[in-house]
């Protein structure tokens, strides 16, 4: 807005509607949210309340006329496309701030990624807990249907007692030419990560700007891992690169300038591996952690910072958009999606999930640690079976130190085979994918007992996956809160039924509401006070949107 003395002289305004301000003209004008529209006082003699609605296409600011002294409200154009940092889509190519975060075993799957990316979003896919070949598949896939020209990214899991195969990953990634990671679960940080991250840094002749080639976005919950994200690479770590040949003395000089990550994701209450953290409390606590450091480094690039866990319907991404989040990233409710690699059943599982369906349970990658994840326990016994498990590894030194009896129920119920026959299976599995699980297993009875303990864990993603029918109670399905205010939501309408939910158009809607939202709030911080259900925020066809 631009004007002198008492005159309101609008940068930019929309024509008369002849609307009379009715709650289907406030209504129609908070929905139209790429264009802006005023409201104005109401004539003399007429009820208290806006009286007239400015919709439509812009004309010349002096045709308000009369009008000018009655303006109440302004409220300007919020279009998709502008929300959250426009650095973001630069950075990532994208049309909107707005991605699908990973879910592993393929569940954020190659078609959730392509969908993602055709709808000018960026997705990642779920490289974590599948075989080097699959993921090297599934990159093949995505280069050749995406042609090079619109984005997307591999998931980069920590892998704790897997340190060879999250080496390999790297090496993968490296070697595909992948330029975007999206790094979680991490504890601390890893040699690989940071090897990763500073593979060909080198300084732009032109601009004399660092270029890092590899992009890594974060997704944390923690103050301590966020540090690390933020800060530049340890020189201890870089070091160890020179040393190895991986790099240049001159690239870990490069490197001690930048941050490790260029996005740190501040993942609340999601599903899968979650530490339950409040939204209302992270976000602003990375951002203030997020600016100490960049000025405590000077970097020339400031680290974005999103935000996850609990981005399911448009009250949650605008507030997440007003607490100053740079992009949204969604998780649960995509894996309610057809895109989704997982089963019919599990999308009709969660599309009747409820604010109470939700639980914690022992996670397959960290079981020996005591980490956990956030799964649905709507129609599956697998949280209570899983902490079972746990239980029973805390409370014995091998397999052979449970009780008889204890032992024939976990055979009957959980493993539905002897638990010999299992660390058979499972011996063979990691002579293919990690061999030194394996012969630690042979020479050591407790690790022994926790692989066969994972076995179930990780079955039980699998069984969920392809939805197989006889372990229905076993299935371990990722699921935070979110799921259920999105279900609380479309209640009603199309996307109640799970046939009909598209990850692009789940996400427009969400967006869209969020913007409806922001310009609500407008209006009455000008104090215009909305008829009551306004906005009614219901979804509609992507087609509608865009």
């Amino acid at each position: 807005m631009a004007g002198g003395g008492s005159a309101l002289v609008w940068s930019f305004v929309v024509k008369w509607s002849s609307d009379d301000g009715s709650r289907d003209a406030i209504e129609h004008a908070l929905d139209a949210v790429a264009e802006p529209f005023l409201v104005l006082e109401p004539k003399e003699g007429q009820e208290a309340g806006p009286d007239c609605v400015r919709s439509g296409t812009p004309f010349d600011p002096t045709d308000i006329g009369p009008d000018r002294g009655r303006v109440r409200a302004f409220v300007p154009a919020m279009p998709l496309e502008g929300l959250g940092d426009p650095t973001f889509r630069e950075a990532h190519g994208t049309r909107y701030a707005c991605m699908a975060g990973a879910m592993a075993n393929g569940i954020a799957s190659v078609e959730l990624v392509e969908a993602m990316a055709r709808g000018g979003m960026l997705g990642i896919f779920g490289a974590a807990g599948l075989t080097i070949e699959n993921v090297d598949a599934a990159i093949d896939r995505l280069v050749g249907s995406l042609a090079g020209t619109l984005p997307f990214g591999v998931n980069l899991i920590h892998s704790p007692h897997e340190p060879a195969l999250e080496e390999a990953i790297v090496d993968l990634y490296l070697r595909r030419g992948i330029r975007l990671v999206e790094a979680s679960a991490f504890l601390g940080l890893t040699l690989p990560v940071v090897r990763y991250r500073v593979a060909g840094i080198h300084v732009d002749p032109a601009s004399g700007r660092i270029v890092t080639p590899n992009r890594i976005i974060a997704k944390v919950s923690r103050v301590e891992v966020a540090t690390r994200f933020l800060s530049p690479p340890p020189e201890r770590m870089l070091g160890e690169l020179v040393n190895r040949a991986e790099i240049t003395h001159e690239q870990a000089i490069l490197a001690s300038r930048i941050p490790l990550a260029d996005d740190l994701t501040a993942e609340a209450d999601s599903g899968g591996h979650t530490d339950n953290r409040p939204a209302i409390v992270l976000i602003p606590t990375m951002l203030a952690l997020r600016d100490r450091i960049a000025r405590e480094h000077g970097y020339d690039r400031t680290p974005r910072v999103g935000a996850a866990g609990g981005i399911s319907t448009p009250w949650s991404a605008a507030a997440a958009l007003a607490m100053g989040a740079s992009y949204l990233v969604t998780g649960s409710v995509n894996q309610a999606c057809q895109e989704a690699g997982t089963s019919d059943a599990v999308r009709k599982m969660l599309a009747d999930a409820q604010q109470a369906d939700i639980a914690m349970a022992p996670a397959a990658d960290m079981f020996e640690m005591g980490v956990k994840v956030q799964v649905l326990k709507r129609g599956t016994m697998f949280a209570m079976r899983a902490a079972k498990l746990y239980e029973v590894y805390r409370n014995h030194g091998s397999l052979d130190e449970i009780p008889a009896a204890e032992r024939a129920n976990l055979e009957k119920t959980i493993f539905r085979l002897p638990l010999d026959e299992i660390w058979d299976q499972t011996r063979e599995f990691f002579r293919r994918r990690d061999p030194a699980q394996a012969e630690r297993g042979e020479r050591e009875p407790k690790h022994r007992m926790a692989l066969v303990f994972r076995w179930y864990l990780g079955q039980s993603s699998r069984w969920a996956n392809v939805g197989e029918p006889s372990r229905v109670v076993d299935y371990q399905v990722w699921c935070g809160p979110a799921m259920a205010a999105f279900n609380d939501w479309v209640r009603g309408t199309f996307l109640e039924a799970p046939e009909n939910r598209r990850a692009v158009t789940v996400a427009l809607n969400i967006l869209h509401g969020a913007a409806v939202l922001a310009r609500s709030r407008m209006l009455e911080s000008q104090g215009v006070r909305l008829p009551a259900g306004v906005p009614r925020l219901a979804p509609r066809d992507r087609g509608d949107i865009e």
